[in-house]
């Protein structure tokens, strides 16, 4: 299997000095999303937001990262959050005196600009102090897309990176827009290339992904170390969640409350119950394989509760490369913008002047068997693994409405991954894709209704 992020042969070479980076953020109102703005912000001169896309659960926020960056485009998954959307970009753009102007540069053609802003639209005080980057003349009203294409559309915007943020098997057509269209893709979105499978890398070109999440993040820069012929296996490090350490009987009273206090790292709910549950860690064993191309033989997972090491390349010598930092997802999204360069002072570095211990054991398959049973998945092939992601996704859900108990979420994720024939189900389309999540979903839901 070929690797589909850049080749393991040394450090790169620093990029000339350019225009800045012309920059696509999808989900930009989650985790992911916000902390890469802030990493934009601080670097007004390196990077440039082009366009915005968000499901629209929270549109005054995506109004003002809009009216903030000065977007070409937003694209909102969910129709009946444009009306507010749109007004609340006209009321954050009219504090700049903003009127109506050309399209902005980086539009496709055939898109039109906004319409023009009304001096009687209310411009009510801001709940904190607006920053906008660059002059008020570059903000046009950008132009509002919606629809359950409209965030594949802004994928396929011109620019030079897309990071997908977007949670969830949802990414995958974005995901595949962003490749289609030849856009480096910084991809925070697991699940799309989990569930995409073959889809996903046969459509990448060598290099044109570059992992987010931080332990691939870390094998990448890793790997810079040596040659891949040189690699004997790679170690995904995990912090074991709020549960380290707990029997599985015990686990059987865990509320969801208890399974969104994670210990070390801050993120969306449902990436935070699958680091509970450690299939967050399964599907990224699913993830290095597919992106490296090392065999699951060659991929082990080591608990390490303080998160400082992210993950970790032993090479054939003996030789153990390793990336630490504190536990802050602005250093893997900051290298995922400017990969190969670095951004100074993306994240705070350690502090050498303090006295710490770092400790490492073995995960227990007992109580948190969802590692060994993605890798049955992804050794089954085919749909597997997205049927994997699927039901999982589904028992999240069911065990958040406080439907199911918490063991028993990868308990009925490993009955739906037994009943389905992956070798019966080839991944071709998108449909294909679609059809057999559709059937894990439905299917997580029946066995989730039975008491």
């Amino acid at each position: 299997m070929e690797s589909q992020v850049p080749a393991a042969s040394g450090p790169p070479p620093a990029r000339e000095a350019r225009e800045p980076r012309e920059v696509v953020i999808l989900g930009s109102t989650g985790s992911i999303g916000t902390q890469a703005l802030d990493i934009v912000r601080r670097n007004p001169g390196r990077f440039r937001v082009v366009a915005l896309a968000a499901g629209g659960g929270q549109p005054e926020l995506l109004a003002r990262q809009a009216a903030e960056f000065g977007v070409a485009a937003v694209a909102v998954a969910s129709p009946a959050a444009v009306p507010e959307v749109q007004a609340a970009i006209r009321a954050f753009l009219s504090r700049t005196n903003e009127v109506a102007r050309p399209a902005h540069p980086s539009a496709p053609a055939g898109y039109p600009a906004g319409p023009p802003l009304s001096p009687a639209e209310p411009s009510p005080a801001p709940p904190h102090p607006q920053v906008l980057v660059g002059p008020a003349s570059s903000h046009p009203l950008p132009q509002v897309l919606a629809g359950p294409d409209a965030v594949s559309e802004v994928a396929a915007w011109p620019c030079d990176v897309v990071l997908n943020g977007v949670t969830g098997a949802a990414g995958l057509q974005a995901t595949l827009a962003a490749l289609d269209a030849g856009r480096v893709l910084a991809l925070a979105n697991k699940e799309s290339l989990i569930v995409g499978g073959p889809l996903v890398t046969g459509r990448a070109k060598p290099g044109q992904i570059v992992p987010v999440d931080s332990e691939h993040s870390t094998i990448a820069q890793c790997l810079r170390a040596g040659r891949d012929s040189e690699v004997l296996r790679l170690v995904l490090t995990a912090s074991g969640g709020p549960f380290r350490g707990w029997s599985r009987d015990r686990l059987a009273d865990v509320t969801p409350q208890q399974a969104l206090a994670h210990p070390t790292w801050n993120m969306g709910p449902l990436v935070t119950i699958n680091s509970a549950t450690l299939v967050n860690k399964g599907l990224e064993v699913i993830e290095a394989h597919l992106l490296f191309g090392f065999g699951l033989d060659r991929i082990d997972v080591v608990v390490h509760p303080q998160s400082i090491v992210h993950s970790m390349v032993e090479f054939s010598d003996g030789a153990t490369i390793i990336q630490a930092s504190p536990p802050d997802m602005r250093l893997p999204i900051s290298l995922g913008l400017a990969w190969p360069d670095r951004v100074p002072g993306a994240a705070p570095g350690l502090d050498w002047s303090t006295a710490a211990t770092w400790t490492f054991e073995p995960l227990d398959d007992a109580a948190f068997p969802a590692v060994a049973l993605a890798r049955e998945a992804a050794a089954a092939g085919g749909t597997a693994p997205a049927v994997y992601n699927a039901a999982n996704e589904a028992c999240v859900a069911a065990f958040q409405a406080g439907s199911i108990s918490f063991p028993r979420i990868v308990d009925t994720v490993a009955r739906i991954v037994s009943e389905h024939d992956a070798a019966r189900t080839a991944v071709t389309t998108v449909a294909d894709v679609l059809a057999v999540d559709d059937w894990a979903r439905r299917r997580a839901r029946e066995l989730n209704s039975q008491d």
